[in-house]
C-alpha cells in the first residue's frame, strides 16, 4: 500500500479514535496553576530541538509557571531512553524532545522496560536527510536510491556490504533509510549493513570511514558538505513534503500527576515553535541553538538550511526550498493520530512492532493531541489555527 493509500485508510483510523471520547474535547475549562514549577527535560543535539532550547533560553517555560525547567543534552537516543526509563525520581528525565516512534516503543516495552509515554507534542516536520560520502559522488544518489543499487549488488557479491548508518532502531531515520531503499527494491536488511550512530558523530564516522551513508536530522547533512566529506542524495521533505519528525513526550506518570504543568509546558513549547518560524528570528535561532551550552556548531551550519538554502555538495543548489523544517507552519505542531498510525505500521512493516498490535488502543493511550489544544489555547494561538481533526487527511 503506498502512502497516500495508507494514509487515507489513516484518516478513517484516526476517526475511530476520536470516536471512542479518548482524544478529549477541544476546549475545556482552562488549565489553573501549574501543579510543579519544574521538570527535567532532555534533548539531543539536533537542529529540530530548537523549541524546547528556545523556550528554555527565552523564558517561555518560567512565562507559562514552570521557571525551574531544566533541558539537557543526552549522549544518544539510547540514552534519552535509559533516562525516560529512569524518571527524574531516578536521576533521569521527565520528558524529552524524541523520535516520534519512540514514546509508542518504550510504551509497549519493545527497546527495554516499558515505561508509558505521552505525546504531548511534535516538534517539526522535514529537516532530515539521506548524505552519502564523497567516495559515491559519482553515483548522483537523490530522491531515487536506484542510482545506488548497481553499487549496493556490487559490494554484497563481493562479501562486504555497503555499511548506512541511521541513529535509533525503529526511528524516524532508520524509517525513512528504509522507505528510500525499499521504494527501490533493496531490501535494507539483507543489502546493506544498517549501523546506528548517534547524531552528532556521525560526520567524524563518516571521516573514519565507518559508514558510506547515513540518515540523521540538521545540521550534520549540512556540516558534512560544508567539510567536503560527502553530499546530501535527498531531504527527507523531499521524500515526503511536511512530514512529522520529532516528538515532545513526557512520562505518563508525570503528565498524570501533573496535568496542569503538562499543559504549561506544552504551551511554552508551543510559543517558541511560533517564534522559532518567523524569518526575522533565524539568526538569532541559530546564534542561540548552535551555541555552546547547545550543539557547539558554527551559526552557518544551522543557519542555511533553516532558510531554506540547500547546497547538496554535488551541485544541485536550492534557494527558499519547501521542503526546508518548519516548527509551526503547515500544522507541524500538532500531534496527528494519523501519523502516529503511519510509523506504528511501518515500524510493523519492519518486524519492529508485533504484526497483531491493536494500533488504535495504544494510540489513544499516547497520544494526547487534547492536551496540545488546551495548551494551544493558554498560548492564545487563534482557533483557525487549531486542527479539529486528529487526521492531516489524505498526503501528497
Amino acid at each position: 500500500m503506498g502512502r497516500r493509500a495508507f494514509l487515507k485508510t489513516g484518516a478513517t483510523a484516526a476517526a475511530g479514535v476520536a470516536a471512542t471520547g479518548l482524544s478529549g474535547p477541544l476546549f475545556g475549562a482552562a488549565p489553573g496553576k501549574p501543579e510543579v514549577t519544574g521538570a527535567k527535560l532532555g534533548f539531543i543535539a539536533l537542529t529540530d530541538a530548537s523549541p524546547l532550547i528556545i523556550a528554555k533560553e527565552l523564558g517561555l517555560f518560567a512565562k507559562y509557571g514552570m521557571p525551574d525547567v531544566t533541558v539537557t543534552k543526552q549522549a544518544s537516543w539510547a540514552g534519552t531512553r535509559d533516562n525516560l526509563v529512569l524518571g527524574s525520581g531516578g536521576g533521569g528525565i521527565d520528558g524529552a524532545h524524541i523520535l516520534s516512534p519512540m514514546p509508542y516503543l518504550l510504551t509497549l516495552g519493545t527497546i527495554g522496560k516499558a515505561t508509558p509515554m505521552s505525546v504531548l507534542a511534535r516538534l517539526n516536520v522535514n529537516g532530515q536527510a539521506i548524505s552519502v560520502e564523497k567516495e559515491y559522488l559519482g553515483a548522483r544518489a537523490d530522491i531515487n536510491a536506484a542510482r545506488m543499487k548497481p553499487l549496493i549488488a556490487q559490494r554484497k557479491a563481493a562479501g562486504r556490504k555497503i555499511t548506512m548508518a541511521m541513529t535509533f532502531p525503529g526511528g524516524t531515520h532508520d524509517l525513512w533509510i528504509r522507505y528510500w531503499l525499499a521504494a527501490q527494491g533493496i531490501n535494507p536488511d539483507v543489502d546493506v549493513e544498517l549501523i546506528t550512530i548517534p547524531p552528532a558523530q556521525m560526520v567524524a564516522n563518516m571521516k573514519a570511514n565507518t559508514m558510506e551513508a547515513f540518515c540523521v536530522g540538521e545540521p550534520w547533512n549540512d556540516q558534512l558538505v560544508a567539510q567536503k566529506l560527502g553530499y546530501t542524495a535527498v531531504s527527507t521533505g523531499q521524500l515526503w513534503m511536511n512530514h512529522p519528525e520529532k516528538a515532545f513526550a513526557m512520562r505518563s506518570d508525570w503528565v498524570n500527576a501533573h496535568p496542569n504543568a503538562a499543559i504549561a509546558l506544552t504551551a511554552a513549547v508551543i510559543e517558541a515553535q511560533r517564534w522559532c518560524d518567523v524569518p526575522a528570528n533565524n539568526a538569532k535561532l541559530a546564534e542561540i541553538v548552535g551555541g555552546r551550552d547547545w550543539l557547539k556548531v558554527p551559526v552557518t551550519d544551522i543557519q542555511d538550511r533553516l532558510l531554506g538554502n540547500f547546497n547538496m555538495g554535488d551541485g544541485r543548489v536550492y534557494k527558499n526550498a519547501p521542503f526546508k523544517m518548519k516548527f509551526w507552519a503547515s500544522n507541524a505542531s500538532f500531534p496527528y493520530k494519523s501519523h502516529d498510525m503511519w510509523f506504528l505500521t511501518e515500524d510493523q512493516r519492519w518486524g519492529k512492532l508485533p504484526a497483531n498490535l491493536d494500533k488504535k488502543a495504544v494510540i489513544a493511550r499516547v497520544n494526547r493531541a487534547d492536551l496540545w489544544r488546551k495548551a494551544a489555547a493558554l498560548a492564545k494561538v487563534p482557533a483557525a489555527q487549531i486542527p479539529k481533526s486528529d487526521s492531516r487527511g489524505v498526503e501528497k
